[in-house]
C-alpha cells in the first residue's frame, strides 16, 4: 500500500509541475509583458516590469475605433447560434445513432467517424460558400463551425446517450407520447450533463477559431477576437506588450468559464463511458 501511495503521489506531482509548466508560465508571461511598455516588453524576458502600464489595455480596447468590442460581438455571436445548432441536432442525431442497428446507422457511423479524421478543404468551401453566396457573412462562418464540430459533439452524445435506460422511452410511449415529443420532454432533459460538456467544449474552440474566420470571414467588420492579434504585429515591428495584453482580454473569458463548469466538463465526456 506504501508503494502504490507513493507512485501516486509521485504521478500527481508529475502532473502538477507539467501543467504549471506548460498553462500557468506561459500566462504569467504573457502578463507580466502586458504591464510593460514597448520597449521592455519586446526583449521578452519573464522579469516583473519596472513600472506598471495598466493603459496597455485601454489602448488595446482603443485600436482602430474599439475593434476589440467589435470583435468581441462577433464572436459570441458566433459562438451562441453554432452551439444552439450544434446541441439542437447533433442531440437528435446522437439519439437515432445509439437506438437504431441497422445498414443506414453503420453507414452514418462511418460517415461520422470519417468526419473525424478528414480535414477541411479550404479552396472548395470557399467555392461552394460563394455559390450560395454565404461567402464573408455570419451565417456562413456559423455553418462552417457547426458542420467542423458535428462528428465530434454527436459521439459525445452518442455516448452518453447509452447511460439513459430505454425503459424511460417505452414508458413515454405507453402514455401516448409521440417519439418527437418523447424526445424533448423525456430524453433531452436528461441530456443535461453532456449538453453541459458540449456547449463549454465547443464554445473554447469556436470563440478561440484563428484560421477558419481568417479564410471565411474576411474584412474588418467582421473580424473575430483571434484575427485582432493582426493589430499590433507587423513585419518590421511590433508591439509585443500591446499584443499580450490583447492576448490576455481574449483568453480571461473563457479561462473563467473554464474553471468554474470545469466539473461538468468531466462528468458529461465519463457519464456513459462504462455502457458505451
Amino acid at each position: 500500500m506504501k508503494k502504490k501511495n507513493i507512485r501516486c503521489f509521485a504521478a500527481t506531482a508529475v502532473g502538477v509541475v507539467s501543467g504549471f509548466i506548460i498553462f500557468v508560465i506561459p500566462f504569467l508571461f504573457m502578463l507580466v509583458n502586458s504591464l510593460k511598455d514597448r520597449k521592455s516588453a519586446n526583449q521578452l524576458r519573464l522579469s516583473l516590469p519596472e513600472s506598471v502600464h495598466f493603459e496597455n489595455f485601454l489602448d488595446v480596447i482603443k485600436e482602430q475605433n474599439y475593434m476589440l468590442l467589435r470583435a468581441y460581438k462577433n464572436s459570441f455571436i458566433l459562438a451562441f447560434f453554432s452551439i444552439l445548432l450544434l446541441v439542437v441536432f447533433s442531440s437528435m442525431a446522437g439519439y437515432v445513432l445509439q437506438r437504431r442497428s441497422d445498414r443506414k446507422i453503420t453507414a452514418a457511423n462511418a460517415v461520422i467517424l470519417v468526419g473525424l479524421m478528414v480535414p477541411p478543404a479550404i479552396m472548395p468551401t470557399i467555392w461552394v460558400l460563394q455559390s450560395v453566396g454565404l461567402y464573408k457573412t455570419m451565417v456562413g462562418m456559423i455553418l462552417i463551425e457547426v458542420a467542423l464540430h458535428t462528428p465530434f459533439t454527436v459521439m459525445l452524445y452518442r455516448g452518453f446517450m447509452a447511460s439513459i435506460p430505454i425503459e424511460l422511452e417505452d414508458a413515454g410511449y405507453i402514455d401516448g407520447c409521440s417519439q418527437w415529443k418523447m424526445f424533448w420532454t423525456v430524453v433531452f432533459p436528461l441530456l443535461k450533463p453532456v449538453s453541459a460538456t458540449v456547449t463549454i467544449l465547443n464554445m473554447v474552440s469556436v470563440f478561440n477559431d484563428f484560421m477558419n474566420p481568417l479564410y471565411f470571414l474576411p474584412g474588418t467588420k467582421n473580424v473575430t477576437l483571434q484575427l485582432t492579434l493582426y493589430s499590433f504585429m507587423g513585419q518590421f515591428s511590433s508591439s509585443y506588450n500591446l499584443l499580450f495584453a490583447d492576448v490576455i482580454l481574449i483568453v480571461l473569458p473563457m479561462l473563467i468559464i473554464f474553471f468554474i463548469l470545469n466539473d461538468r466538463i468531466v462528468d458529461g465526456m465519463t457519464a456513459g463511458a462504462v455502457k458505451g
